[in-house]
């Protein structure tokens, strides 16, 4: 993204911004390391924030309820780049079958984070000094 990795950071690391970026998620509340999702659908989705380290640009959490799964940590991490930043999202979720669904989920989220990323937040200018 031809965006500051910090201001990308403050959006990805504020648990009640994820509705901005994050397709399908309509509503959020955070109380404590608990953010509960409002899906469109009008599901809750129960996560646990585990780390928000600010140093490493790193948001972990996971998905505690109600979908059925046994294990769930995602990760994103925001990297420098020499064009601005780098966003990776990777997710370790059991059982298996699961992945296909959040795979399909936080590949529309990044595509998301960067349009909003790229609308909103300071960009950074390319090598000829456009934008």
């Amino acid at each position: 993204m031809a965006c500051d990795p910090g201001a990308v950071w403050d959006l990805v690391s504020d648990s009640s911004r994820i509705v901005e970026w994050f397709p399908g998620m309509e509503q959020v509340t955070v109380e404590g390391s608990t953010r509960t999702i409002t899906l469109r659908s009008g599901l809750p989705l129960i996560e646990e924030v585990v780390n928000v380290d600010h140093r490493l640009r790193r948001f972990q959490y996971r998905i505690v309820g109600p979908l059925p799964v046994s294990f769930h940590l995602g990760t994103i991490d925001v990297l420098d780049d020499p064009v601005g930043c780098l966003v990776v999202y990777s997710t370790e979720i059991s059982p298996d079958p699961m992945g296909f669904v959040i795979d399909g989920a936080t590949a529309a989220a990044l595509a998301e984070l960067q349009a909003v990323a790229e609308a909103t937040v300071t960009a950074i200018p390319s090598r000829d000094g456009s934008h």
